[in-house]
Order: structure tokens, then C-alpha cells, then sequence
């Protein structure tokens, strides 16, 4: 602690002696980076460094408990420059984490200033959302009988771990001895139909009107992925392109949404092994985000580390991503997802220069950060110092993360530390910052920052909603919205949307077979969720015996 407490006032004494910019906002005390010195967004927002570092020290953005105690362990070596820092241009390099922030709490703790909530409308809805219970059985009043008897009956099975864990190798016997045809017929009334849009234009229109008519909102997501042995050649990702392409316009031409949004696997058009293996190369160099952008305008770029192949692929990955960005911009948001993080750091470069490209005005390219991991809120946190320096919009997808499992086996097998939270407490601790974070940076700036709060717990959800009253950010005003899956926590969903809220459902679409491996994955990420339903089953029981009540009544 005393070589941190010396190294801060090192940095502290360079930055209180630099010349400093014109603030614009409450004046504050001198924060221990260095910043660029060009802060003027355009159409006239201004954010200056100094003010984006008392935003985020007003929003908590010092590390949690945890990651402080094993930052302490590493002996105290909170200076160290994380993976991520790789995604930043050479003057980036200067820029100290936020990490430290963790190491001086106190001494900046008599320096916080409340933040001033922004201008916005007076709530209209007559529940405050810190009595949002999502206890109330009326929300499944627009499901029929057969949808509650549906959704029982998949939730039941779905609460039996074993079923939900051999579920793919189930189901590939299954098709095997019933065949394609029968197996289809079987699985499309049940499980598909719980979870799936459908699979032509008009199967998914009609979902859609459903949906819309009951203030939901679709997020399409197309079922394809690949990981580690499953790449098959730029045909194959050619082909993922129309069908990209094909997204984007379902979204757009139909009035589903006013603000229609979908979801982007980038495995779907760039290579799982090439980008490991930038992950690998980000360890030990920096790619500039401009090289990125060049190569996105088509130009005939050469990455360094990269083999002749590996270049003409990944140059031809970053043009279909090109040819999806051009083609939603102010139309349809693109939300990139995360995965693995053997693959993440990649995700996140390709992201960053297309924010850099097409969030001049607007954020319409999100990126995905998954809270479980250790080092989200530094993730978060390194990706909005970036959007100040090259001026773009920033989009946030938060999500709690699905790859738990995985991530712990391969870190152990490794020998590498476990990047995983190691309580659930934690994992909440590391949500709800974040949340705070990227909240009070919207009440801020509405225009440049925005948010999905993608998760299906309900503590965050009302978390989200109470502060979103405290900062007066408009519930419907389409900065922060929230997100769950298709076909599941439709009690929180639909109490939501009946408040006023923006709420998407991820909505995968297409054949059995297209979509069968994707909902596999989907369950066997998701299934300490799915085995945690029971208050929504619950509650699915108490509207089918208020409705066997009713018929009841009325035959007397």
C-alpha cells in the first residue's frame, strides 16, 4: 500500500501540474490520469476526461471488495496494464486503470458531489418501481391455456439437471431413431415453440404481433455460431452473411419495434481459431483501432502476427461485418455478443472499431459484458475512457454470463487463476457497479451512452428501475431498456412493459434443425437459470387454477 499511496502521489503532483482543460460541469478535483486533450463530442455534446473520471468515481467505480482483496494478494500491483489495454491507441497506454481508484476509497470518498439528475419527464406510471414485485400471477392473463400448460410442462422438465445437461446427445438419438420429419413434428408444438419465433417471414410476424401487442418488443437473433473445430470455409460465412443481412431487414421493415434491435454472433462470419489466436497476439502488441476501420472500408490491410491466410480471412470477416453495419445503421442496433474469453479480447477490438465507425451520432453497434468475470467493470470501464478519446457512442449489453462452467474447467486445466467470480454475491456486487456506472453516465448523456439490462433477476431489474426514477431517466425514453429470452421470465417481462418500461425478448428464428443446436447451448448455459424458474412456474400454477376457478363459477 505505501508503494501504491507513493505511485499515486507521483501521478497526482504530473496531472495538478499539466495545463488543464476548459470543464464543462461542476468544478472538480484534479483526477490522477492524463488525458488527451481534444474532449468536444459532436452536434455540441461536450464530456470532458476530467468530468467522465468524476462520473465514474461518483458512480462507485472503485473496485469491489472482492477484486480489491485479490488485487492485494497479487501484492498490491494495481498499476499492472490488463489485456484490454491492448485496444487502445498509443496514448491510452498512459492512462492508469481505474483500479486504483480502489486503492485510495477514502481519499476520495470527501470528494464526491451528488450527481444532478437530468432533464426529463415526471414518471407517468402509478407503481413505484420499488414495489415492482413480480409476484403477480394477472401478468399471464394473455398466454392461453395451451401456452401455461406448454410453458409448465417445459419448465418441469428443464428443473431436472441431468436431462438439462445431456440434452444435445438426447436429442440426437431421438432424431435418429424417430428421424427428421417425426422428430421435427414432436419438438416443434413443445420445445421449439416455447422458445423460437418460427421459421418463414409469417410464422414470425404473427410472434411478433403477439409480442408487440403486449409491449414487448422482439430482439431477433439468428442461431448461428461456431466454436473451437467447427470452422467450414468462407462459403459457409458467406452464406451466415445473407442470412445477417436477411436479420436486418426483418427488423427494419416491419413495425414490431420503434427501435428494433438484433443480436450478432461474430464466430457466425470470422473464424473461431483466428480470433483466438488475436487474443493471443493482443497479449503482446496493440492493434490501432484506424487499422481496423481501414479494413472495414475495404482496404487491403496487413496485421501484424497474422500468416498471409489468416489476413486475407480476417480481412474478409471485417467487410462482411462492414456490409451488416452499413446496412443497419439508423435502422436496426446490432448487439454483439460475448463468449468465451479466449475469444472476448478479439470480439471486443473487432466492436470497438465498429463503434468507431458507424457510433459517430448514435450508438448502433452494442458490445456485451458479462459480470460473472473478474474483470468486467474494468472491461466496462477501459471501453468508456475509449469512446471519450475517439469520440463514439457507446451501447452496453450487461449480462451476468453463461460460460461459467466452461471457463472455470479450462482455467483449471490451464493452470491458469479462475476468471469467474468465485460467489454469486459477488457476481452481483460486480452487476449491480456496472449497472451504476453506465446509469449515471446516461443521466449525464442520454445521447452518447445507452444500456440493455439483459438479465432475469429481479433484484437488479427493480435495482435498475429505482435508480432510473432517482436520475430521472425516462422509462421509455430509450436509454436503458431491459432484455430476457424468448419464452422465459415473462413475469418480469410483462410486469415491465405494463409499467412502461422498454423490454426486448431475444427471439432465435428458424428451422428445427438450425435452431436445435442453438437452444441445446442456450439450456446448457442457462440451466442453473432454468433449474431456478420456480417462482415463475409457481406463478403459472396459481393463473391455471384462478382460471379452473372461474370456469367453475361460471358453469354454477
Amino acid at each position: 500500500m505505501a508503494q501504491s499511496s507513493e505511485r499515486w502521489s507521483v501521478i497526482n503532483h504530473r496531472v495538478q501540474h499539466k495545463p488543464q482543460s476548459r470543464s464543462h460541469g461542476p468544478t472538480i478535483p484534479p483526477t490522477p490520469v492524463s488525458f488527451h486533450p481534444s474532449c468536444e463530442f459532436r452536434q455540441g455534446k461536450v464530456l470532458t476526461r476530467q468530468s467522465l473520471m468524476f462520473l465514474l468515481v461518483s458512480a462507485g467505480a472503485s473496485s469491489d471488495q472482492g477484486r480489491a482483496s485479490g488485487s492485494r494478494a497479487h501484492g498490491g500491483s494495481t498499476l499492472k496494464l490488463r489485456m484490454s489495454s491492448v485496444l487502445r491507441p498509443p496514448i491510452l497506454h498512459h492512462f492508469l486503470s481505474l483500479r486504483v481508484m480502489g486503492t485510495v476509497p477514502r481519499m476520495m470518498a470527501s470528494q464526491r458531489v451528488g450527481l444532478a439528475p437530468s432533464r426529463g419527464r415526471d414518471l407517468r406510471d402509478p407503481v413505484a418501481p420499488t414495489v415492482l414485485t413480480f409476484e403477480d400471477p394477472r401478468a399471464f392473463r394473455v398466454k392461453s391455456w395451451w401456452e401455461l400448460m406448454r410453458a409448465l410442462g417445459v419448465f418441469r422438465l428443464c428443473s431436472f439437471p441431468a436431462l438439462v445437461t445431456h440434452c444435445g446427445k438426447l436429442m440426437k438419438f431421438t432424431r435418429t431413431i424417430l428421424g427428421k420429419r417425426v422428430f421435427a413434428m414432436v419438438l416443434r408444438p413443445i420445445v421449439y415453440a416455447q422458445f423460437v419465433a418460427g421459421e418463414t417471414e409469417e410464422e414470425i410476424a404473427e410472434s411478433m404481433e403477439k409480442m408487440s401487442s403486449l409491449g414487448l418488443r422482439p430482439m431477433l437473433a439468428v442461431p448461428i455460431e461456431e466454436d473451437l473445430g467447427e470452422s467450414t470455409g468462407e462459403k459457409r460465412y458467406d452464406d451466415n452473411l445473407a442470412s445477417m443481412l436477411e436479420c436486418v431487414r426483418m427488423s427494419h421493415c416491419n413495425t414490431w419495434s420503434k427501435d428494433p434491435m438484433m443480436q450478432l454472433k461474430i464466430t457466425a462470419l470470422v473464424s473461431p481459431e483466428l480470433c483466438v489466436k488475436l487474443t493471443c497476439l493482443l497479449k503482446e502488441q496493440q492493434y490501432d483501432l484506424s487499422l481496423l476501420v481501414r479494413a472495414l472500408n475495404g482496404e487491403a490491410v496487413s496485421f501484424p502476427g497474422l500468416s498471409d491466410g489468416e489476413n486475407t480471412h480476417f480481412l474478409c470477416g471485417l467487410r462482411r461485418l462492414n456490409q451488416i453495419g452499413e446496412a443497419s445503421i439508423n435502422k436496426v442496433r446490432v448487439l454483439v455478443d460475448a463468449e468465451y474469453t479466449y475469444m472476448n479480447p478479439a470480439f471486443s477490438l473487432i466492436t470497438m472499431a465498429m463503434m468507431k465507425k458507424f457510433n459517430q451520432d448514435e450508438a448502433w453497434i452494442w458490445n456485451t459484458y458479462q459480470c460473472y468475470l473478474k474483470e468486467s467493470k474494468d472491461l466496462l470501464l477501459d471501453a468508456i475512457r475509449l469512446s471519450v478519446d475517439q469520440s463514439f457512442c457507446l451501447g452496453v449489453k450487461l449480462v451476468r454470463g453463461a460460460y461459467m462452467d466452461k471457463e472455470r474447467k479450462l482455467a483449471d486445466k490451464e493452470g491458469r487463476t479462475d476468471p469467474v467470480h468465485q460467489t454469486w454475491e459477488h457476481t452481483n456486487e460486480s452487476y449491480n457497479g456496472c449497472l451504476e456506472v453506465v446509469l449515471n453516465l446516461i443521466s449525464q448523456h442520454p445521447d452518447r451512452y445507452k444500456i440493455i439490462v439483459a438479465t432475469h433477476n429481479e433484484e437488479s431489474v427493480r435495482k435498475a428501475a429505482t435508480r432510473m426514477a432517482e436520475l430521472g431517466i425516462d422509462r421509455d425514453g430509450g436509454s436503458v431498456c431491459f432484455g430476457q429470452l424468448l419464452g422465459m421470465c415473462d413475469h418480469v417481462s410483462l410486469t415491465l412493459a405494463q409499467q412502461g418500461f422498454s423490454v426486448y425478448k431475444s427471439v432465435p428464428y428458424g428451422s428445427v434443425d438450425d435452431t436445435v443446436p442453438y437452444l441445446v447451448r442456450r439450456a446448457q448455459e442457462n440451466r442453473t437459470v432454468l433449474q431456478g424458474i420456480r417462482k415463475e412456474r409457481d406463478l403459472l400454477r396459481q393463473e391455471v387454477r384462478r382460471r379452473v376457478r372461474e370456469t367453475i363459477t361460471r358453469a354454477k
